[in-house]
């Protein structure tokens, strides 16, 4: 007969259902357990024991740890992806006789994670909500541990590239649509009723007690706004009830900020790297001193400015800390002193706040406040500083407020200073001088009863007892209560220790329940300070990013750009900031000048053999123009930069095997999305393009997409590295494409890279010089330079034409048009269909590639 499933598994089966998704800990007495599959995941992810037991009807395995380490464990199972279900007592297992009552009283997922063992100090934690229809997007990003709440909508590239900058620890979407969120780490469908936009809109401006969402600028963002609301709703589901900290939305537009692809965002390797132990942009600029800062240059790194006004006045900011180093110097010691107020402010809004750390957000406070006083009369970044509260009073209301040195949990007591509650003194008083009333006692009854050796003690049976030795059992005074006899001895109660134990234990409960109320008080207060404190966080991540971009610019030898509204390009010695970083000491960075003038030279096509620095080149005139518009000064000898709205890159070749695409094919997407956005400012860099096919088809295309650039009515910026030297002919009929080259030099059957870009074009790519350089076994290099004299002698007198025309030659003569074939009769009416005059070279090579692919079936 099989056995009956008993109460407790009854209990967490039924909570289990509830939260089918998450990995449930379920409280039994003083520790957390998991079940079954849970515990298998459990055991492998925390390394702790997995065993077996009976659980009515079957064995079930099971896995646990105390209560008290839930902090140690729950961040391992969060940073594995996973949600975790937090199934606590709900009442006290000894005022029932039946099973304990329980319930989840938190859901904690990667996206809304509060605990600082989960979260990266420098590092935003964001919740992301995509909502979809007619293939737009409306996305929400929500970083619970600041408050920052961001909504925006665009089409999938605007998405994606969100995604790439945003790096969101979480995605949730509707359980009908299709996204594809495999590049993230956890993602959740949740139900269709949490994307409705009169739900959204009940819920946010509720939130934000405001009549409509006007004021935040979303409000003709239809799915923006329902992406916001489902934000919401997951923190409902999640038990997220305590969030006055997040106060407001921002709106991004993807208008107001330079456009960059994602593409160009992992190309330049401006945040992450596809790179193992690569170094990026950030790991460069990174000198900020607090985590507000840290947050916030990530976020200038991936939102670039083209707001001429806005750079300038971080340029202002940069210059004064960069000529004030006494007071750079200031800033900065008191700027690493700080707390992370924005994340203080967060746990001041939930609840979750300790008495130490709210300790440390009134000392932040007073190192404001120094900040203030020392650079409040400087009128050049008053507009700044003005913006920073006056916290004296409130810092002095912590201090007075607090004991000099709070534990970190209210139930370790000496949570409160003395001499803010009277009460509370007195219960205190009373405890201290406990020890000094119990000898008292001890002395007045050894004295009264002549008995040696007695004992005053206390457990938690008896409470507190008089134990004496049975050779003294004579000398018991009657009024002494026996209470339990041992082996050599006796324990007796009095009714004096009765009521001092009443007394004593009685204020070790009220002093708990009065420090906590006081406590709860002053987070009262605090709250009411919520919003600016978070604003003067937001005033010292700026303060804490502009001085390190001073501090950066004295240490590096950057200079201050000129940055104005033309379409001009100039930047004179310019040097990569990452590569000359990683130089060997000794060694000195090659600095290149670039001038990209839309009217005179529109495009540089650059010529070089492979490992001369052409690519080096192309990321760092992009590096220089995106620091100058974050408003940091740049590695230059000087610098005018014509503001630029668009950067777009294509370097390097990357298959994307899984989605059944080609190098190739992954090139000319990559390609056709430049040409298909391109503006009037923007800056196009372009490295080997056409490698990911035959020489001359390579040719051909490099050729075809220089001629649309020039061609194009916005005359958009281009720099163009390839080692195709026939494009050299370009500059013949194209007056804006100008040739330049990395130049090397030969020495005894040897070459030197000597990095410099130089007017001209090359006419060697030097690839079996480099093979050598690389190791390469002297019997494959020698027969390499005898092919290569061979087809150098073959193709010595061909023109690109002439090739172009052989190839077509050879093409027509295939049995190509054999009618009885029914996908060639369908190739065929295509390219009789063809408007030949409209078609651009990028859609020309797009339906090359489809019909080739029908041939290949």
């Amino acid at each position: 007969m099989a056995k009956q499933e008993t109460p407790l598994m009854k209990q967490y089966n039924g909570i289990k259902a509830k939260y089918p998704d998450a990995l449930l800990l379920f409280r039994v007495g003083d520790f957390y357990e998991t079940f079954g599959e849970d515990a298998i995941r459990a055991s492998r992810i925390l390394d702790i024991v997995l065993t077996k037991r009976n659980n009515g009807s079957e064995q079930k395995e099971l896995a646990g740890f105390p209560h008290h380490s839930l902090d140690t464990y729950l961040p391992k199972l969060v940073r594995a992806g996973l949600r975790v279900a937090i199934c606590d007592q709900l009442e006290d297992p000894k005022m029932t006789k039946t099973i304990v009552k329980r319930g989840v009283t938190e859901l904690v997922t990667p996206g809304v994670a509060l605990n600082d063992e989960v979260l990266s100090a420098k590092t935003n934690n964001f919740l992301m909500a995509i909502h979809t229809e007619n293939e737009l997007y409306g996305i929400a990003l929500l970083d619970i541990s600041t408050g920052e709440f961001l909504v925006s909508e665009g089409n999938l590239e605007h998405l994606k590239k969100l995604m790439q900058s945003f790096r969101p620890s979480e995605v949730i979407y509707q359980k009908r649509k299709k996204i594809d969120v495999s590049d993230i780490k956890s993602s959740f469908q949740i139900e269709d009723w949490a994307f409705q936009y009169d739900y959204a809109l009940d819920k946010l401006t509720q939130h934000f007690k405001v009549k409509s969402l006007k004021g935040f600028g979303i409000e003709n963002q239809l799915l923006g706004t329902i992406a916001a609301g489902a934000v919401f709703s997951y923190l409902d589901e999640t038990h997220h009830f305590e969030i006055q900290h997040i106060t407001q939305i921002q709106r991004l537009d993807a208008n107001s900020f330079v456009w960059m692809d994602p593409f160009t965002i992992r190309n330049l390797e401006l945040i992450h790297s596809p790179h193992l132990n690569a170094t990026t942009l950030l790991h460069i600029l990174d000198k900020t001193c607090t985590p507000m800062g840290g947050r916030l240059l990530n976020r200038w790194m991936v939102m670039v400015l083209k707001d001429l006004e806005k750079i300038k006045l971080r340029q202002t900011i940069v210059e004064f800390f960069l000529k004030n180093d006494e007071k750079r110097n200031f800033v900065r010691e008191n700027l690493g002193k700080l707390s992370d107020l924005e994340r203080m402010a967060a746990k001041i809004s939930t609840g979750k706040i300790t008495p130490r750390q709210l300790l440390l957000v009134g000392q932040s406070l007073e190192f404001i406040q120094e900040i203030k006083s020392k650079l409040n009369k400087d009128k050049k970044i008053s507009f700044l500083i003005d913006a920073l509260k006056d916290w004296e009073d409130v810092y002095r209301n912590l201090f007075q407020t607090l004991s000099a040195e709070p534990p970190h949990q209210l139930v370790k007591g000496n949570v409160i200073a003395e001499g803010v509650s009277e009460e509370l003194d007195k219960l205190r008083n009373l405890q201290t001088k406990g020890k000094d009333y119990l000898e008292d006692l001890r002395i007045r009854e050894t004295n009264r009863t002549g008995i040696p050796s007695i004992k005053v003690s206390f457990n938690n049976v008896f409470g507190y007892y008089i134990e004496i030795r049975n050779t003294h059992k004579d000398k018991i005074p009657e009024d002494w209560i026996r209470k339990q006899t041992l082996v050599n001895a006796e324990r007796y109660i009095t009714e004096e220790l009765k009521e001092y134990e009443t007394q004593i234990l009685g204020a070790e409960e009220k002093i708990l329940s009065l420090e906590t109320q006081l406590f709860q008080n002053l987070l009262a207060e605090m709250l009411e300070h919520l919003d600016e404190l978070q604003k003067s966080a937001q005033v010292i991540a700026q303060l804490d990013v502009l001085s390190s971009f001073a501090e950066l610019a004295e240490q590096n030898h950057y200079i201050k750009p000129e940055i104005n509204e033309s379409s001009d390009l100039i930047i004179e010695d310019g040097r990569h900031p990452v590569i000359e970083k990683q130089l060997k000491i000794g060694d000195t960075y090659i600095a290149n000048s670039v001038s990209l003038l839309p009217n005179e030279q529109q495009i540089i096509m650059i010529t070089g053999p492979n490992m001369s620095g052409k690519s080096a080149l192309l990321r760092q005139t992009a590096l220089i123009v995106l620091m100058a518009q974050m408003g940091s000064f740049v590695p230059a000898k000087n610098a005018k930069i014509g503001l630029v709205d668009k950067i777009f890159t294509r370097v390097g070749a990357s298959d994307n095997i899984s989605s059944g695409e080609s190098t190739f094919m992954v090139e000319m997407n990559e390609t056709a999305s430049i040409l298909n956005n391109l503006s009037d400012k923007s800056l196009i860099l372009l490295d080997e393009i056409g490698r990911g096919t035959s020489t001359y088809d390579g040719i051909s295309i490099a050729w075809a997409i220089s001629e649309f650039i020039h061609e194009h009515k916005f005359k958009p910026k281009t720099l163009f590295a390839t080692h195709y030297h026939e494009l050299n002919e370009m500059t013949k009929s194209f007056p804006r494409i100008k040739n330049f080259n990395v130049s090397v030099k030969e020495m005894q059957n040897t070459i030197l890279f000597l990095r410099k870009l130089v007017p001209g074009g090359s006419e060697h790519s030097f690839g079996i010089h480099v093979a050598k350089l690389a190791g390469m076994p002297e019997k494959v290099l020698k027969r390499a330079n005898e092919v290569l004299g061979t087809l150098e002698n073959s193709h010595s007198n061909e023109k690109i034409s002439d090739k172009t025309k052989k190839i077509t030659e050879e093409n027509m003569q295939l049995s190509f048009f054999q009618l009885d074939d029914p996908i060639l009769e369908t190739i065929r009416e295509e390219l009789l269909g063809i408007d030949i005059n409209t078609l651009t070279p990028v859609e020309a090579l797009m339906k090359l590639n489809e019909i080739k692919r029908k041939l290949g079936r």
